[in-house]
Order: C-alpha cells, then structure tokens, then sequence
C-alpha cells in the first residue's frame, strides 16, 4: 500500500486479473469481486467469469457466462448477481438477462429485457431492479424504463424518460432515481431527469450547462458533480474542435439549480474516460485521458469540507476507460486499457485510523 504525502488515502494493489479486459462487469458480493465478461485482448467480448476472494486475495474461474458480453450493467440480489445488456460477440445490443447464483456457482436465465440494449443503466431498490434507456439494434437511444420483479421473473413498463439515451449516470437518492447525461448516438446528453418512484412521475431539472462527452459524475452530500469530459463544439462553431476539459459543474438538490465552478475550484488536470467516485469526504477524479500521449496516472480529490482540489496518491497503473466499483472503505479500479488491455486491480482507500 503506497500512502503518499501523508495523505488520508492509499493505493492498495490486489493480484491481476487471470484474464486481462476493458468493459467489463463487475460487482460485490460477500467478500467476493466478481468480474464478468468484457472486451480483451482481441477486441471480442467475452464469456469470461472471475472472483477476487478479498480475503485471501486469491482469484478462481466462474462458470462462463451463457452469453459472452461487453459493457453489461450487474445488480447483486442477496446471494445472486443479475447480469443485464450489453455487446455481443457480434457488435449487437444483447437482451438476455442472466443470474449468477453464488451459492451453487452456475448461472441461470431470466426473463429477457424487452428490447435489447446496450449502455442500460440499473438501480436497485428495494430488491427490484430498475433499467433505464440504452441503446438497441437500430442504434437509436431508448426511453424506456423497465423495472424487474425477481419473484415473478417478469419486466413490466413505468413511464419513459422524457429524454432517451444510453449510458447514463444513475443515481438513487431518496425515493427518486436521477439520470444525467449518457449519448445519444455520438452527441453527449446535457439533459438532468429524476423518476419520482412514489408517484411514478418524470420531472425535468435543468439541464448541464456545457456539452461534455466522457465526463464523471457523482453525488454527494445533496449536490451532483460532472466533471472534466470532451467539450463538444456548439453546432454552429464549425472550426473548434472537441478538446479535454478541467470544468466542474455542481447541482444542488435543494435549490434546483447548477452552478459552474470558477477556475480556482476546477480539477488540476483536463481529462476524461476516467473513474469518478466518493469516498472520505472527497470526489475522487482518477486517470482518464489528457491531453499526454498515454492514459493518465494522476489523482485529485475534490474536499468537500475545504472546498478545493487536492493532489492524491498517484494510480500504481495508469489506465483509461476502467470499471470501477465502491465498497465499504474502496474505491475499485478495474481492468481499462493502459498499453492495451489491462489485468490491473487496485483500489484507493481510506488509510487505516482516518
């Protein structure tokens, strides 16, 4: 574990994956880190299963996924883990749902999505699972929103988002689940949505004040953050090309309103494609893509407390486009590319008495 001036946070280094990925699924399930399909070395998704026992830090083989997948969403259920989505081997939007049932170490299939889609957001409350948008075999962006009901084994449909579109930020807060951003074929999304899971309502927020692709996003303490990206050009500025950004814009639950960070308040580097978390009081920014010829190693946590950026242990693996997850004390970085594929999993954490 590398702590790094002195810092509240440190890197701790897990063993590489056996099977080096990008887009891959991960989740956590008692103790267990399990990593599910995703692209590797050859470009092709893959039916590939792996756990990381925390304890003994030792990695084992899962049964194969049924259907070899890419960018696949996942939402544990008590002892299963509900695999939706994603890629195929044949660059389509799959719509097999798949449950990996961690006691009996097989998989087993669900109801399938209606459509199939790739780039579907999932939350869970209160043991259903909520599927937002995506995008489907005509490459046009989705609206639905599907709910799943695990005694049943059913979808059934709610209200559409006002705005489709795939890939997504989700977040649940309270009884309402917001949705920010995603794409709509190559266009980032500016809108800000929230479903209001009482009523079962769509109330429109204002929208991102700038278009940004491959920015992070994150919620803490009643304000939401979008950070960094690809600023896109406006449609009538044919001569600005995209480029990476330190911008960092903040919604206020409370107040309804977003406000742009001045210059002083942005992140130390431009980048996007990077993984955006919250942990110890801090927004974390780590990696990405910058403006240098390789994947970025840098990362900056935003005190929530202080107000300011802050300079934070460097990544023992610099990597873009990684998958990330949090739990507990942790923030897990997963695979991405760094010269290629990568086997790497690692985690920033609070260090120990902090």
């Amino acid at each position: 574990m590398a702590t790094g001036s002195g810092r509240a946070f440190a890197w701790q280094v897990f063993p590489p994956m056996p099977t080096c990925r990008v887009y891959g699924t991960v989740a956590y399930q008692d103790g267990h880190l399990l990593v599910l399909g995703g692209c590797g070395r050859a470009g092709l998704p893959l039916d590939t299963a792996e756990t990381l026992d925390m304890a003994s830090h030792t990695w084992l083989a899962l049964a194969p996924l049924p259907t070899a997948r890419a960018g696949a969403a996942a939402v544990v259920l008590g002892k299963q883990v509900l695999v939706v989505g994603g890629v195929d081997e044949g660059q389509s939007p799959v719509a097999a749902v798949e449950a990996f049932l961690a006691d009996e170490g097989r998989w087993e299939r669900r109801a399938t999505l209606p459509q199939a889609a790739m780039g579907v957001a999932t939350v869970e409350r209160d043991g259903m699972v909520y599927a937002l948008g995506g995008m489907g075999p005509d490459t046009a962006p989705q609206a639905q929103v599907r709910v799943y009901e695990p005694r049943r084994d059913c979808w059934l449909s709610l209200p559409s988002m006002p705005t489709p579109c795939y890939g997504a930020s989700t977040f649940l807060h309270g009884n309402k689940i917001y949705v920010l951003g995603g794409r709509q074929g190559k266009l980032p999304v500016t809108a800000f949505e929230a479903f209001d899971l009482e009523a079962c309502t769509w109330t429109r927020h204002p929208s991102l004040p700038s278009r940004r692709a491959f920015a992070g996003c994150a919620m803490a303490e009643g304000n939401v953050f979008s950070l960094g990206g690809l600023q896109q050009p406006g449609p009538h500025n044919f001569y600005s090309r995209p480029h990476f950004v330190n911008t960092v814009e903040m919604f206020d639950l409370e107040h309804g309103s977003w406000t742009k960070l001045p210059r002083s308040l942005r992140m130390r580097d431009k980048r996007a494609d990077f993984v955006v978390g919250s942990l110890g009081g801090h927004i974390m920014a780590i990696g990405g893509l910058g403006n240098q010829p390789c994947p970025l190693g840098s990362v900056e946590g935003f005190s929530l407390a202080r107000r300011r950026w802050e300079a934070l242990p460097t990544m023992p693996t610099a990597r873009c486009s990684c998958s990330s997850l949090q739990a507990g004390p942790r923030l897990f970085v997963i695979g991405g590319v760094a010269q290629g594929p990568s086997q790497a999993v690692e985690a920033l954490c609070l260090r120990d008495g902090v």
